[in-house]
This record gives C-alpha cells, sequence and structure tokens, in this order.
C-alpha cells in the first residue's frame, strides 16, 4: 500500500528554519486508513513565523495548523485518535489545556503531554497527530 502524501497551503511546512532551504517532512501521511499530522508549530503559514510569545495564540495557531492540514487528508479533528504535545515550559500547561479544550470542543481524543524544547527559539508548544479514517 503506498503512502499518500498530503499538503495544506493553510499551513505551513516546516523542518528548517532557514526559508530557502526545502523542508524533508511532508505536512501528513496518508498509509490506509490512517492520516499521520507532523507537528504543528505556532507558525503563521504565510510568513512561517511564530505568531506570539502568547501560550494560548500560540496554542491556537497550532491547533488552526493541524486542522488544515487534517482537512488536506479529508479529515476533521472529529477523526483524530491520538495526539502528542510537547510545551517548552510544563508552567503553561493550564493555558494550553484552556485553548485546548476551547478548540475541540467537547471532542475527545487520547493525548500525551510532555515537557521538552521545541527545536525553534519562541515556539512554546507542538502538537502532532494520528487520524483513522476507515
Amino acid at each position: 500500500m503506498p503512502k499518500i502524501l498530503v499538503h495544506s497551503d493553510a499551513a505551513p511546512t516546516t523542518g528548517f528554519t532557514n526559508h530557502s532551504t526545502p523542508s524533508p517532512l511532508a505536512q501528513a501521511i496518508r498509509a490506509g486508513d490512517f492520516l499521520y499530522v507532523s507537528g504543528q508549530g505556532p507558525l503563521n503559514p504565510a510568513t512561517r513565523e511564530v505568531v506570539s510569545d502568547d501560550i494560548l495564540e500560540q496554542t491556537r495557531q497550532v491547533l488552526s495548523n493541524l486542522r488544515s492540514v487534517l482537512e488536506a487528508g479529508g479529515a476533521t479533528m472529529a477523526h483524530v485518535v491520538n495526539m502528542r504535545v510537547c510545551l517548552r515550559n510544563v508552567a503553561d500547561f493550564p493555558a494550553f489545556n484552556e485553548a485546548f479544550r476551547e478548540f475541540m470542543q467537547g471532542e475527545k481524543v487520547t493525548r500525551t503531554c510532555t515537557g521538552g524544547t521545541p527545536h525553534r527559539t519562541g515556539v512554546l508548544v507542538e502538537v502532532d497527530c494520528v487520524a483513522y479514517l476507515g
């Protein structure tokens, strides 16, 4: 079964901070009935720059980018079965979770949230996910 690359112009393609270097990453890959979405950061799709230094605004942008990639792959948040979250500062968890709850509007997923250091300066949160389309 071949993998199908998924791309949305409404979300940034990342992988390198040098804008002139093509990314080696796919925004998402569909394999069978599953859609694997690469980690999305709080980047403006047009400029590929961090949108804000506020965790609430960053979380909303991350989830908006994630939704755009899901839609390009024929999915919605209702198809998401698992999400992984990386927070630069674990003290941001309550604010992140507030924006997450607001965005999810009651939709349930499994989720792991860890503290770590996203690769790009200024990025406070990154989220990836797996969606089931079967």
